[in-house]
Order: structure tokens, then sequence, then C-alpha cells
């Protein structure tokens, strides 16, 4: 174990991989049986409205690691003051794959993610242990610029949160304060290919002068988005995007998040099981601070090897 660091907010972690079984949850052989007649009887809908999940890749490991992650995280805890809130995480972030994390309120969930891109040290009282690497290089080393860092790990949180600026200025924020372009029409194009990658140009581009705030609860969390891909980051985080928007507002999101996946890693939290199992390709599932299960998202659903996580995917609790 690393010695601990100060950092404010990080999340709860969890504990090693589920395919080790560490935790000490016993494993009933009636599960795999048990949740697919619940899924099939209609508990839980996979894939609603034809849209489908990404099939998999048969060759990823089921479990905590993955090959050539972009992030490895292992032995993460999280302290605020005396209180534990994250147990002793081990677990990897894949390239071009979504990995969703699900699990009840309080779980751990958000404080892992704010831990990725080192959110937390704006908390005081946080101190986060462990060691988590992006592309091989431990983010809380001493000579590595918590900006540029924050730059590369984009993050679009749970309410859309535009700028009190125009809706071009919002998406060219982030290139100007980081010194991405040299000429205005190199702005310009940033902007233009980023609201359409987030699938707004088309509402947008004969108003881009009108203020961001205007705009509709899904267009101004598309809006987020497009601001954080400006910046050209090499992993999204997003923590409940969806959670204050119609149905409508968020199957295009969901779509959106589906085509961000062949450029970036993308880690989401959710509490839609639904959510979870249409756009991820990998999920974890946390419980009182420690990573109970992670694996296939298809197999996670239909197949779980932890009670716990048949009980949460089940409905029994959470």
């Amino acid at each position: 174990m690393s010695e601990p660091r100060q950092a404010s907010g990080q999340p709860p972690a969890a504990r090693g991989s589920a395919a080790s079984g560490g935790n000490g949850l016993a494993r009933d052989e009636g599960f795999a049986g048990a949740s697919t007649r619940h899924l099939n009887e209609g508990g839980l809908n996979l894939k609603p409205s034809g849209r489908v999940s990404a099939s998999s890749d048969a060759t990823q490991p089921d479990g905590a690691s993955v090959e050539s992650p972009v992030f490895a995280c292992r032995e993460v805890s999280v302290f605020y003051g005396a209180k534990q809130a994250l147990k002793d995480v081990a677990l990897d972030v894949g390239p071009r794959q979504v990995l969703a994390m699900i699990g009840p309120s309080g779980c751990g969930k958000s404080t892992f993610l704010r831990c990725l891109n080192r959110m937390n040290d704006t908390i005081p009282g946080a101190r986060v242990t462990g060691r988590i690497d992006l592309h091989g290089r431990d983010i809380h080393d001493a000579s590595v610029d918590v900006a540029q860092l924050r730059a590369r790990i984009g993050m679009v949180f749970q309410k859309p949160n535009p700028f009190p600026k125009s809706i071009y200025d919002n998406v060219a924020y982030g290139p100007r304060i980081h010194n991405l372009t040299r000429s205005r029409a190199q702005l310009d194009e940033i902007v233009c290919s980023s609201l359409t990658r987030a699938g707004l140009w088309e509402e947008v581009k004969d108003r881009l002068s009108s203020p961001g705030t205007g705009l509709s609860g899904g267009q101004q969390q598309r809006l987020c988005i497009a601001r954080t891909i400006a910046v050209q980051p090499e992993v999204i985080l997003m923590d409940e995007p969806c959670s204050a928007l119609d149905p409508i507002a968020t199957a295009r999101i969901e779509d959106l998040i589906d085509e961000l996946r062949e450029s970036y890693a993308i880690v989401i939290v959710t509490h839609s099981m639904q959510q979870a199992a249409r756009v991820s390709q990998r999920t974890a599932y946390f419980h009182l601070g420690e990573l109970i299960e992670v694996g296939n998202t298809d197999r996670v659903f239909t197949n779980p090897r932890h009670r716990l996580t048949e009980d949460y995917i089940t409905g029994r609790f959470g």
C-alpha cells in the first residue's frame, strides 16, 4: 500500500477482481438460472427500443484487469477524515470501451470516478491511498500538472452546467485556455467539429451567439459533451449524465456515447441498469465502498457471480 496522499473528495475504492472471489461472498450455483429466468420474465429490459449494445471482444479478460489499459487502478482507498469511503479497489479502464459503474446510492461509484481526474483534491480532509496509473504513469506523481491532467480526462456531470456564455464560447473555452489553436479559423473548426460529434451542430449552427443556458436540458448536456471533447481528451468521465433528462434526450445521449466510444475510453456512473446494459461493454458493481464484481456486461447481467450483484440487478434491494 502506498503512502496516503492528501486529496479532496475522492470516492471509495473497490476490492480486487470479481474473478478472484476474494471478497468473502459465497457463490450460489443457482444464481445463473435464477437470474436468467428473472430477466427473461421482464424484470430487466437489456436492449429496449431496438438499440443493441456493441458486442464485447471475446478475448477481453472478464474481470478487473484488461489488456493495455488506459487506467490501471490498484488498492485505491479513499478516506474523508476518519471515515473510509472506498476500500482497496482494483479496476482497469480499457481503451475504446464503456465501463459502467452501478450500485446503490452512497456505494462509492462517484467517489471512484472523481479519483480518476483528481477532483477530490478540492475537498479538505480527503485522503487517497493506492495507485492510479494513466498509460502507466501515476496521476499523483509530483510532476503531474493537474490542469493538464483534467484536460486529458474530461468530465460530464449529472446536471448540465453550460457556462453563462454563448454556445460558441462554451465550446471554444477549453481550446482557448489550453492554447490549442493559433487562429480564429482553427478555433472555428474545433467548435464546428465538436458540436457535430456531439450531435448538436444542425440544431444550433444558426444561433452560435445565443446563450448556452437557453438550450433545452438535453441540448445543454450535449453542449457540455461538445465542450469536453473540444480539448481532445483521452478519457471521458460521466456522472449520471442522463438523470435529469427525458427519455428522448436520454436516447440521444446514449447513442452519442456509443459513437464516442470509437475514439475515447468512457467511464459512466448510472443508477439505470437498463442504461448500463445498453451502452457499456464492461460493468462494475459497487456496494458499501467495495468493488463486488466486474466483468463483461452481458455476463454480469445474465450470470452474476455474487449474491449482492444478483440481488441488486433483480431489484431485491437498491
